[in-house]
């Protein structure tokens, strides 16, 4: 009985074996094949995407021009799968503790600490973004904000997918100041007492403008790389924090409270109770103006020192079943149409990757409605980001100044 125990166990390992050096094989092979060679691999399968699926503008876009257009340009079905980054990232995390070499999701939506997380828990296929066409031929691969994630170096093993480029606005009718600065912001704010305001972190627009505000007075550099040291990070923004509480007194409601989540300000912006509002999709700003949700005359503020600009990406799950139908599709989402119908206010307003130096001038037309946001400066390290709003709600929201 001992040796039949012994005797199945031992095949046992073999097959684990066996199924590892083919995952590998597999792997190993397609990054060998070209985009042809890959496409036609792909041909007749499903590949599915698993993304935040909050954004209905976002979800019919998707479903009425990517599906389609896969189906009749490679013969693959996409099924999306609306899902939270935080239930992807555990679903990923049990199926590898479970050794499930076949996972549900192909190609998911994410960026910032989460590819951090998926990067060090080596949840992902890859490098394979070289074998995206699209990408080597359109997208400034040299360029901080692709190759680097909130700080993480992404080294290939994520594609990049749209831009949010942060931006405060303003109605041009209300407020005539020209602002380029946090001291013109300052000084637009006590001319208009009651009519600024910002949504509290850690919501992520109003975490973005507090940042926003520390990169203008004590600058980029001097944060970009501190460590996750409360108290250096406190010192370090010091000047930020101050510029927050002397703005206080002449914020909506006296500085009291603020909006919960971006979409109140919004709605606040709208009906004239403030002049100002941000955004970190200025294309979609451009859609309410154009739509008359906002008021015709709204301005974008650009900061001469810089205005946070982060990626979105794209990966392959290490277990995913369909590793060249997510070649396939990525491929697709990175093409001159796909990033121009996306960009447009109308579909979704998400901001282009492409380097529209490298796009043909005859394409160039297609991004005409785009906005484009002066002086990208790239986000910091995300574990800061946390550190950061502690500091806001310890030092400005629960200030009594």
């Amino acid at each position: 009985m001992k040796k039949i125990i012994a005797l199945v166990m031992t095949l046992s390992l073999i097959f684990m074996v066996g199924c590892s050096s083919n995952s590998a094989k597999n792997t190993e092979d397609i990054l060998n094949k070209d985009q042809k060679e890959i496409e036609k691999l792909a041909k007749g399968s499903t590949v599915n995407f698993y993304g935040w699926g909050g954004n209905e503008v976002l979800n019919k876009w998707f479903d009425t021009y990517v599906i389609p257009n896969m189906k009749e340009k490679y013969d693959i079905s996409v099924k999306r799968v609306g899902m939270d980054i935080d239930t992807i990232m555990n679903k990923l995390l049990s199926e590898k503790k479970l050794q499930n070499d076949n996972g549900n999701i192909d190609v998911f939506w994410l960026n910032g600490e989460n590819f951090k997380s998926a990067k060090d828990n080596d949840l992902l296929f890859g490098p394979f973004t070289s074998k995206i066409e699209n990408y080597e031929k359109y997208v400034d691969t040299k360029s901080k904000d692709i190759t680097t994630d909130f700080g993480t170096p992404v080294d290939n093993m994520e594609s990049p997918w749209g831009k949010a480029t942060f931006t405060v606005f303003k109605n041009g009718e209300k407020v005539e100041n020209q602002i380029t600065d946090t001291k013109n912001l300052k000084e637009a704010i006590m001319k208009n007492p009651g009519k600024f305001t910002y949504p509290a972190p850690p919501d992520f627009t109003g975490s973005a403008f507090v940042r926003n505000i520390i990169y203008d007075t004590v600058g980029y550099e001097k944060v970009a790389n501190l460590p996750e040291d409360e108290k250096q990070v406190k010192e370090a923004i010091q000047p930020a924090i101050n510029y927050l509480n002397e703005i206080k007194p002449y914020l909506w409601n006296k500085g009291k409270t603020y909006p919960s989540t971006i979409a109140q300000l919004n709605n606040m912006y709208s009906d004239n109770e403030v002049y100002f509002s941000m955004s970190y999709s200025p294309n979609e700003v451009k859609g309410k103006i154009d739509s008359g949700e906002f008021n015709k005359n709204t301005q974008f503020i650009n900061f001469d020192k810089g205005n946070i600009s982060n990626t979105h990406f794209l990966a392959i799950p290490k277990n995913a079943k369909n590793k060249a139908g997510s070649m396939v599709l990525i491929n697709y989402l990175t093409s001159i149409d796909a990033q121009a119908s996306k960009s447009n206010p109308k579909n979704w307003g998400d901001m282009t990757i492409l380097d529209l130096n490298k796009v043909p001038s005859e394409d160039r037309s297609k991004f005409k409605s785009s906005i484009n946001i002066k002086n990208p400066v790239p986000e910091i390290k995300a574990s800061l980001v946390p550190i950061i709003e502690k500091i806001w709600i310890e030092e400005v929201a629960n200030s009594n100044e």
